[in-house]
Order: C-alpha cells, then structure tokens, then sequence
C-alpha cells in the first residue's frame, strides 16, 4: 500500500475529496491510504495554539515548530520500515511537474505533505524533518490544502491498481481533444461538428489524428 499523509489545521476541507471518485476508490481497494493529521493534537495548551509572533516583526503570524515535528514523527511511526517523503508546500519551492509526480511514485512509498498557514512555517522544520520544499505554481494561495491535494491527486495516478486502466494515463497517450454524441452540436443557431475522422471507424486514421493533435506531457 502507498501512504499519504497531510499535516494541516484544516483536515475538513480536504476529507470529501479524498473520500470520493478515484482516489477515494483507490483508497477502498486498498492500494493507497490518505491520513490526515492535525498538528493541534500535539498541543496541549488551552487553545491549541499553533501559532505565534514572528521574531523581527511583521504582520501575521508563524506556524510553531513543535507541532509540525511532531505531526511528521507520528506519521513515521505509523508508516515504519517504508520510505518516507516529506514535502513542505511553500510558493517559495521548486514547481511541481508531471515528472515529479512519477518519480514520488517509483521512489517512494510514504509521502508527508506539511501544509502552510498564516505568514509561514518556522524555518527550523524543513532543516528538522529534511524537508523539501515544492511549490504548485507561480503564485500564492492562502494554504498548502490545494497544493497537497494537487500532488496526492497526481501522484496517486502512476500507483498501480489506482485507475481502472493504464492506458488512462495522459502522459503515455499525450493529451489530445476528446469529443462525444452529438455529433452536430447545434448551439444558439451555429452548428459545431466532431471532426469526421473520429466518427469514420478508421482507427489508423484516428490514431494518427491523435498523435498529431496530442500534447505530451513531461
């Protein structure tokens, strides 16, 4: 089984996706598992507290360090003896790619996704837990709980037995325009038709059609 975990303050928004369509199926097939941990367990003051001022100054507030060690170690001790992961997502990191995705996939078999909040997370953790820090896009969210279901999303896809062919995977076919019934789509008064050699039952001639209209991925 290939493990996921997801270290983040908001583990509600991110259970419906995880528990629906692929992945959730993957995960009742058993070939993946997808556990989301909360670094507020591993506080035990009053208010749970997570956060804190920034040393120097500034608005907003630094995710501490303690919790997201302890978040990381507990998904290590349930995961023992399998190769472990752990990703910091950060607009500061290097941009995820297709090829990144396969390669988390052959290599490894726990990946442990640090979700950020707030101004960010205290340095310390990425030198602490050795992670690396990965970044879906130029540009900036609020939080790591888009990010971290983008990269679950993705990588789960090159795990065996977690779609229902291989040949589903668009980096292996290239990705090509896809059309279905009707066949003349008539919308306000223009009429749009599916290209005529996907309807001719030549699967030569369809082939190469996709071939050449086809986007590879890398």
């Amino acid at each position: 089984m290939f493990y996921f975990s997801v270290i983040t303050i908001f583990p509600e928004v991110l259970e419906p996706y995880f528990k629906t369509s692929i992945i959730g199926r993957a995960q009742k097939k058993k070939v993946i598992k997808v556990q989301l941990i909360n670094p507020r367990n591993f506080v035990f003051n009053r208010h749970r507290t997570v956060d804190d001022n920034p040393y120097g100054g500034g608005p907003g507030m630094v995710m501490k360090p303690e919790p997201l060690i302890k978040a990381v170690l507990a998904s290590k001790s349930k995961i023992k003896n399998q190769k472990s992961k752990v990703i910091l997502l950060s607009p500061r990191g290097k941009q995820f790619n297709q090829a990144m995705a396969r390669n988390l996939a052959k290599n490894y078999k726990n990946i442990i996704l640090i979700c950020g909040r707030y101004e960010g997370i205290d340095e310390r953790v990425k030198k602490i837990t050795k992670a690396e820090e990965i970044s879906i896009g130029p540009y900036v969210l609020t939080g790591g709980e888009l990010a971290a279901l983008a990269i679950v999303d993705a990588v789960s896809r090159h795990i065996k037995g977690v779609l229902g062919k291989e040949e589903s995977l668009e980096e292996k076919k290239g990705s090509y325009p896809v059309y279905t019934r009707p066949e003349v789509l008539e919308w306000q008064g223009k009429r749009y038709r599916a290209p005529k050699v996907l309807v001719s039952g030549n699967h030569k001639k369809i082939e190469e059609w996709r071939r050449k209209s086809s986007h590879l991925i890398d």
